[in-house]
């Protein structure tokens, strides 16, 4: 069977799975099967998607977010590419059967991958006027035939000009959806994903618009419909995609992480400066980034990056070049400022809600530099920020520019297929469930060393009848194997 995956970077349960005029995902309900979807710690783009995949965590990929260490130096961070993810995707197992697939927009999607059939990069592609982006290589002529310059993603979305970051969003959706109809209809496929960035971009630029619950909404504002607007306009999309396809196609529509309100910005390295763990040589006169601070490292034992999460690193002597943690106390150590992040406070003094996890308790493997904890404050209803010089540890602008809206740890799936047994709402879904889910349904092999679970759970596979069973016994009998 044919399977066409729709990725919605970032669609929230609550607005994809509540909103009845989004008439085609709602044929989707009632056809199949849907429900909240866990995310990976950390709930992020890079590597959700490619989790997702490849049905492997983060720390079993070595990929942690869009940076990570490439060793343990103290300015050795590198941005992820789509050679930094080593194992088997779906794609990959299917082309193993000798099948095709078509797969755009999959972060991180740079360079493009080799896939057998047709790849288009993400929204990481550095310049598509310049750069090679798709695999082959000429389909880049026939996508700017098609649309002129493929937009990946919105520059410069982080702007206060919300008019023109609305239209933006807009017009490089539909670009994209037009290249995706293209290879719907003219390309042999047996595996198609795509994913949209869009909604993602929406949720960021206007969430605070959306939500009455949130710190900066004002009631009656010129946007307050413009992230519902959007939804409707990805359900007409979504009806345009489905008159393409063959009734048995199996289809899942799908986000890598939910969306919820921020309420404003923790600053994790400032706040490790007053904890007397993180120690300057000269505190900065204004707001500086960490990587142009003077750390004195001989003194410090904590240090972090910001985002959407921190990451949180420890000074281990013989790890680190000025490593000054006995690696005998490390352990210890780690929960000592595991216990202090998990308390640190809101503006009113009250605890934040803050989750610290340890790689190695979340993740079946921890391979490359991972961070020594991964820090979620107020369980990312705040963002991480890493500059050192504000005058307090609560912020609600943002370090990068405009942002209305952290991830949330659940996102959303729609499944329909004619061989699933499944039917509603479903519960305890998981991100990496969604792999082994799609190759039982599309009947393939499902690799052992796939850590989710067939959400079909054999449900689609026709088991043998009794004599068919009772033939092979006698067969496999004959021949030694029972």
């Amino acid at each position: 069977m044919k399977i066409l995956v729709v990725g919605l970077d970032c669609a929230a349960p609550e607005l994809l799975l509540g909103d009845e005029r989004l008439v085609n995902f709602r044929r989707l309900m009632e056809a199949g099967c849907y429900g909240r979807m866990e995310s990976v710690v950390p709930p992020i783009t890079v590597p959700a998607w490619m989790c997702m995949s490849t049905s492997q965590d983060p720390g079993s990929l070595g990929v942690y977010g869009f940076r990570n260490r490439s060793d343990h130096s103290y300015g050795g961070l590198r941005i992820v590419n789509a050679r930094s993810i080593q194992e088997l995707a779906i794609w990959d197992q299917i082309a193993r059967e000798g099948r095709r697939s078509v797969v755009i927009g999959v972060p991180p999607g740079y360079p493009p991958r080799k896939v057998n059939g047709v790849s288009v990069g993400c929204f990481m592609t550095p310049d598509t006027t310049k750069d090679g982006w798709t695999h082959p290589a000429g389909e880049k002529a026939v996508i700017e035939r098609l649309v002129g310059e493929y937009p990946v993603d919105v520059k410069g979305f982080r702007t206060d000009d919300k008019a023109w970051l609305r239209d933006e969003i807009f017009a490089g959706s539909r670009k994209r959806f037009e290249v995706v109809r293209h290879y719907l209809r003219e390309t042999e496929w047996d595996y198609f994903q795509f994913v949209e960035i869009g909604l993602d971009r929406v949720h960021h630029g206007f969430w605070k618009y959306h939500d009455p619950e949130h710190v900066l909404h004002e009631p009656g504002n010129a946007y307050q419909e413009v992230i519902r607007d959007y939804y409707r306009y990805l359900d007409e999309e979504l009806g345009s995609l489905l008159e393409l396809l063959a009734d048995d196609t199996v289809v899942l529509v799908v986000s890598d992480h939910g969306a919820q309100k921020l309420d404003g910005g923790f600053c994790v390295n400032e706040w490790l400066v007053r904890e007397g763990l993180l120690v300057l040589n000269e505190y900065p006169k204004a707001v500086t980034p960490f990587e142009k601070l003077d750390v004195n490292w001989d003194r410090t034992t904590v240090w972090s990056e910001g985002g959407y999460y921190a990451r949180v690193f420890l000074n281990v002597k013989g790890r680190e070049p000025q490593g000054v943690i006995e690696p005998g106390d490390y352990e210890s150590f780690r929960d000592e400022v595991k216990a202090r992040f998990e308390a640190t406070p809101d503006e009113g003094g009250r605890a934040l809600g803050t989750l610290a996890f340890k790689p190695e308790e979340v993740y079946r493997n921890v391979r490359n530099v991972a961070p020594d904890l991964i820090v979620h404050f107020g369980a990312l209803s705040w963002r991480s920020i890493g500059g050192v010089g504000y005058p307090s540890l609560h912020l609600q602008e943002n370090d990068t520019g405009p942002d209305d809206c952290n991830h949330a740890q659940f996102g959303s799936f729609i499944l329909a297929a004619s061989n699933s047994p499944l039917q509603g709402e479903v519960e305890g879904a998981h991100l990496l469930d969604v792999a082994p889910t799609l190759l039982e349904l599309g009947g393939y092999d499902v690799p052992p060393s796939m850590q989710g679970r067939s959400l079909v759970a054999g449900g689609a596979v026709t088991a043998l009848g009794a004599s068919e069973e009772d033939v092979v016994r006698e067969r496999l009998s004959g021949l030694g194997y029972i």
